[in-house]
């Protein structure tokens, strides 16, 4: 499978047109890359408050407020898109009202035949603990697409193990990582995620992230990192991991995910983490012993 990973340059749409028509010609670049799979960044459809006026969308409460009413002509956008460029898409994340007052951060899918589906994020940043308005989603969702089973962990999710491992024990081969970071430690934080989930569960990953700044937005603030592609760090892969990322203003990381070797490689892993995991669960690691003593003090 080709697929595409995007940094992408956060704008101001004057209207819902515009934001739809730059989304064609992102996605057209994608495909003409030869991608079958695309994925968008977390927090892309907070872009659309950039049309609204500087109360509003300088206001995050007030921009969800004012983004659901474009919630289903964002579904229609992109799964026609889908289906018109014969392309899965993973389209970021909207902020999905849930009922009183409350939104999830919501990772959607959508392919060709017009299935479509969704991961809400689990686990909450500090900025999004802080709104007091966003909960975190209590399904974890593991799906096909083009026959591989594929998963979603959005941002903040990709630093924690256990999730991710039970995707992966339920068959997930290929983790989708939207993202939005402001500063470099966080774009570290979920790039050294992403290679540790690809590590220890032998999985590709595929991470996307916002690029640039939009000074309007309490959320889309300012943008760091780099969009790439990871696969395990053994026999018939980089040494680094690194399949695919994005330099400059690059907008596409694009690489070809070989599954049938990536099943190949457990048969002759340098390591296998992913097959030795249950080793650290035997009762005697389940708590460390403090030692007594200190390596200073004398010993008698």
């Amino acid at each position: 499978m080709r697929v595409a990973v995007a940094k992408y340059p956060v704008q101001a749409p004057k209207d819902f047109e515009q934001f739809a028509a730059r989304q064609r010609q992102l996605l057209v670049e994608a495909r003409q890359a030869g991608a079958e799979l695309a994925v968008l960044p977390e927090y892309l459809s907070l872009e659309l408050a950039g049309m609204f006026a500087d109360d509003i969308r300088g206001d995050l409460h007030k921009s969800l407020a004012a983004l659901q009413r474009f919630q289903q002509d964002w579904i229609a956008l992109y799964a026609d898109l889908s289906r018109e460029l014969g392309l899965i898409i993973q389209a970021g994340t909207f902020l999905t009202a849930v009922g009183d007052g409350r939104y999830r951060n919501r990772a959607w899918w959508f392919a060709p035949n017009g299935r479509q589906g969704y991961q809400d994020k689990l686990q909450l940043t500090g900025f999004e603990k802080a709104a007091e308005v966003i909960d975190g989603g209590d399904v974890l969702n593991v799906f096909d697409m083009n026959g591989i089973r594929s998963a979603i962990a959005v941002c903040y999710d990709s630093e924690f193990p256990l999730p991710v491992r039970a995707q992966q024990e339920a068959g997930a081969r290929l983790l989708l990582v939207p993202s939005c970071t402001d500063l470099a430690a966080g774009a570290t934080r979920v790039r050294v995620g992403c290679m540790a989930r690809a590590l220890e569960n032998r999985m590709f990953v595929a991470h996307s992230v916002t690029a640039g700044d939009a000074e309007w937005s309490p959320a889309l603030d300012t943008n760091t990192g780099e969009a790439a592609l990871y696969a395990p760090m053994d026999h018939g892969f980089p040494d680094d991991g690194i399949l695919a990322i994005t330099q400059g203003d690059q907008v596409w990381a694009v690489a070809d995910l070989d599954f049938d070797a990536l099943e190949e490689s457990r048969v002759q892993a340098q390591v296998a983490v992913d097959r030795d995991w249950d080793g650290q669960f035997v009762p005697a690691f389940r708590q460390a012993i403090l030692q007594t003593g200190k390596v200073d003090e004398p010993v008698d």
